[in-house]
């Protein structure tokens, strides 16, 4: 099952094996420039929703965004969401069957998903995730880029850093993969993505470079969907107080004129 479930495991960390100490040195990963970036950064609108098209058509087959709702995803979420519709959220929301209950019988139900609902898990509990996927825990994904301080660049590097063959005088262990960018090169995970593995709704061409930046943005937005309130209230207290700072100094000098 190709699917991102894979990533999270490699963030949280797989056994390594098979590679010498040299080898095993950790390669920084590539710095991408990204909209989001610096203090007047914003996110892509567009590159998020083929971003959450990503996570809706490979990664929520194995993995929750349990701190996210529908509703986040249109105007009144947080932050404004990242461009949908109302009318569009509550589409999205009621292609998703949601157990809820209850009921005057006192027994639980399936009912379409709405807005309020949050993201839908894909398995019921941890226990089923683990029998559907040889033992494997996939993490939430809701704050994946929150796991290391370069995030963002890393979960880039992971998803496009796949070397097949690996290079020469590498052995690779039975089952493992060689990445450039996890530590000590050797990851469990098989290639999430390969370019492709989605038709943009927007006519955008699915290139493995291309998936990766949009699945990276959709997580950070995921991540801290108020990213731009903060940054724009951060511009704002700034400005305030250079104001201040040049207003009061300005007074300082008038009221000790006369002593100087």
């Amino acid at each position: 099952m190709r699917s991102l479930a894979c990533l999270a495991l490699a963030i949280a960390g797989l056994s390594l094996a098979g590679l010498g100490a040299d080898a095993q040195e950790e390669v920084p990963p590539p710095k991408v420039s990204w909209s989001f970036a610096g203090p007047f950064g914003t996110f892509d609108r567009a590159a998020a929703q083929r971003g959450f098209q990503i996570y809706e058509e490979v990664c929520s087959r194995c993995h929750s965004m349990n701190l996210l709702h529908y509703g986040d995803l249109g105007p009144d979420g947080p932050g404004g969401g990242i461009g949908y519709s109302e009318a569009q959220v509550k589409a999205f929301a009621s292609t998703k069957q949601v157990t809820d209950g209850p009921n005057d019988a006192g027994e639980m139900f399936q009912r379409p998903g709405r807005p309020s609902d949050k993201f839908v898990a894909p398995f019921p509990n941890e226990k089923a995730a683990r029998a559907a996927l040889n033992g494997a825990l996939p993490p939430d994904q809701s704050l994946i880029i929150k796991a290391r301080p370069d995030g963002p660049d890393y979960v880039y590097g992971i998803l496009t850093g796949y070397k097949d063959p690996p290079p020469p005088g590498v052995k690779i262990t039975e089952g493992r993969y060689y990445n450039e960018y996890f530590p000590g090169h050797q990851i469990a995970m098989p290639p999430p993505l390969a370019g492709n593995d989605v038709t943009y709704a927007d006519g955008t061409k699915a290139t493995l470079d291309q998936e990766a930046k949009d699945i990276v943005t959709f997580l950070t937005w995921a991540s801290e969907p108020t990213m731009e309130v903060r940054k724009y209230t951060g511009v704002k207290v700034i400005v305030f107080l250079v104001f201040m700072t040049g207003l009061l100094f300005g007074a300082k000098r008038k009221i000790w004129a006369d002593v100087h």
